[in-house]
Formats: C-alpha cells, structure tokens, sequence
C-alpha cells in the first residue's frame, strides 16, 4: 500500500456560517486537486448537497474532477473507504458537517476509522461574524467548538466595520488564544491553508509536502481567480520557514511541539534527530493540534537537516526562529535507544 495518505479536512460551523459557500470556493480554485466532498445534512432534501454537486444521495463523478456525495454520518466509513479507493483518484476529502453537528464527534469518527488510506487533516470551524455574538448567546456551546478547531474562519467580515471585526477577533482569541483565526467574506480562503497544490510535473502528487523551491515561490505563483474576489488571499497568514543543518534536540523539540506555538495550523517538512549510526527520516506533518511523525529514511547522498514549513496567521517569524533555535541539539546526538525512551515515538505513525 502506498505511503500518501489522504487528508480528511472537517469543515463545521453553525447554520448559515458559509460553510458551503467556502466549500465551493474551495472547488472553484482547487488548482488541479481532485477533492471527494461528504456533506452531511438533515432533512429529506439536502440543499448542501444539491448546491455542491446538483444531486443528492449519490457518488458523482463531476467534470471538474471532485466527486460530491451526501450521506448520514452512520455511513461515514464505508464513504471514507469508498472516497480512498486508488480507481478514485482523490487527493483530499472535505467533509462538511451539518450546521447543528457536534464537530468533536466527526472528529471521533474520522481518528476512530479503520481506514489506512486516509489522514485527519482539521477541524476548520466557521463563524458568521455578523450573527456570532447571537449565536453564542443561545447555543454557548459553540465555544466548546471553536475549541476543538484547528482553523477558525471568521466569515462575512465584509459586513463588519473595521472596529467590530477588531472585537470579534479578540472576542474569539479570547476562547482559544492559540487557533489561528482568517478573516474572510464569502469564504474566499486560500486553499492552501487546507491542502497544496498540484506539482508542476504530472507526475508529482497533487496533495504533498512542500518543498522549499516551492516555499520560494508561492508568494509570486499564487493563481487567483479575479472574479470571484481572491486577489491577495494569501496575505490573511503567512508563512516561516527553518533549516537546520545540526541535529534538533528531540526532547525539547517535543516540549516546542507540544506547547503549541500560537497561530500556527500547520508545520510540514522533515526533522533531524541526529541518530548515530542510523538512517531514520522523520517527517514531521502537523494540523492545528494534531501532531504526527512518519519515518522514512534518508536517501543515498541526501543531506540530513532540519526542514520545516510553518503556516499560520499572526506569526512572529523572528520569535518563533529563536524558540526552534532553541532546540538544536548542543550536545552529542541521540541514538536510537535513547530516542525509543523519548515521547517523540508517540506520535509515530508507520
């Protein structure tokens, strides 16, 4: 079985946030990505669905190469077997959630699958920044979803004044300083706060790790669609990158990882352990508070080094360069015994 899993996104948010507005925008620039969508719905009709693909109750194969289903939640696995299936050709699945789910229970449910094809890749918890302060007053339960979030978009920032966005903003920071939060109208979010783009060649995957050419330029590849309001999307985060070519010391490596720096949603690349005598690659994917390693090994030639991407909104590159600075490892690199005793093989997934 190939290695490449396929990152099951949770779009949620309460009714009328935008979600299925942001999951067509979403569609529309999806970049040559080829995306399954699970939308989930009550209701005899599902209007989610007849909005996402013009269908219901089916698996479709649209022209623009997303395949589009609606299904109730008790059926969430065999969709997810269904979606991963190598004759589907999907590089990413959406899951939209009804507007009166509990998103930490999708979450159970994605963690929980048997499914080895497939990868949590977040919880992206919409808000209707108009309607939020009501909202909360009479299901305060939202809060508890807001902290489960590993990205927080705060829609129909459009219809705010610059003060009120500024309030809600802090309001929401308030509940779950860390999260990164994107303000946004008519959820016109980068796609690449979600999943990268195709490669350049064919025959690169669609849904992979960024490499640091790509780093490079992203900033000036962006492809926008003009019509639909997406000039500058990429301004609402920002992106850090960091090298190292001496070994990261993995206890306080993990200390780093664990505390959770604040805005990030995602850190992509690969870590050096400096392991004696050892080939082990580890590469390092993370997505809000999901953390998780995969070891590979170095190739042929290959320098090893410390290469990491980090992704999120409000970051402070200089201070959070100091604190992976930090963790270089000052002293004589681990060997493998002594890294099979440290918490980093927790998170290991093989």
């Amino acid at each position: 079985m190939s290695k490449h899993r396929i990152p099951v996104v949770i779009l949620a948010g309460f009714l009328g946030s935008g979600k299925t507005t942001l999951l067509n925008h979403l569609l529309r620039n999806r970049a040559g990505v080829r995306i399954g969508v699970v939308v989930n719905d009550f209701g005899s009709i599902n209007v989610d669905a007849l909005s996402v693909a013009g269908q219901v109750d089916s698996m479709i194969s649209l022209g623009n190469g997303c395949l589009c289903c609606a299904v109730d939640t008790s059926d969430m696995d065999e969709m997810l077997h269904r979606l991963t299936r190598p004759s589907a050709g999907i590089d990413v699945i959406v899951i939209e959630a009804s507007g009166l789910a509990e998103p930490q229970e999708v979450i159970r449910m994605v963690l929980a699958s048997d499914n080895q094809r497939i990868a949590y890749g977040g919880l992206v918890e919409v808000v209707d920044g108009v309607e939020f302060e009501e909202t909360r007053t009479r299901h305060p339960h939202i809060e508890l979803h807001l902290k489960c979030a590993d990205l927080i978009v705060l829609n129909k920032s459009d219809r705010l004044s610059e003060s009120r966005r500024e309030e809600l903003l802090a309001a929401v920071s308030r509940i779950t300083p860390r999260t990164p939060v994107v303000a946004t109208a008519h959820g016109r979010i980068d796609p690449e706060l979600l999943f990268d783009r195709r490669g350049k060649a064919s025959r690169e995957p669609a849904v992979r790790q960024l490499s640091f050419d790509d780093l490079r330029t992203d900033d000036h590849d962006h492809t926008h669609d003009h019509a639909d309001g997406c000039d500058h999307l990429h301004s609402a985060y920002e992106t850090v990158s960091f090298v190292s070519e001496r070994p990261m010391n993995p206890r306080k490596m993990m200390d780093f990882l664990d505390g959770g720096p604040t805005g990030i949603y995602r850190i992509k690349g690969f870590v050096d352990f400096g392991e004696t005598g050892a080939r082990q690659k580890y590469a390092l994917h993370t997505v809000g508070k999901y953390l998780r390693f995969r070891l590979g090994r170095w190739g042929e030639g290959e320098p090893r080094s410390t290469r990491l991407v980090f992704i999120g909104a409000g970051l402070n590159a200089r201070s959070l360069t100091e604190e992976l600075n930090r963790c270089v490892e000052t002293g004589e690199p681990s060997t493998t015994d002594e890294l099979r005793m440290m918490p980093v093989l927790r998170y290991v997934e093989t």
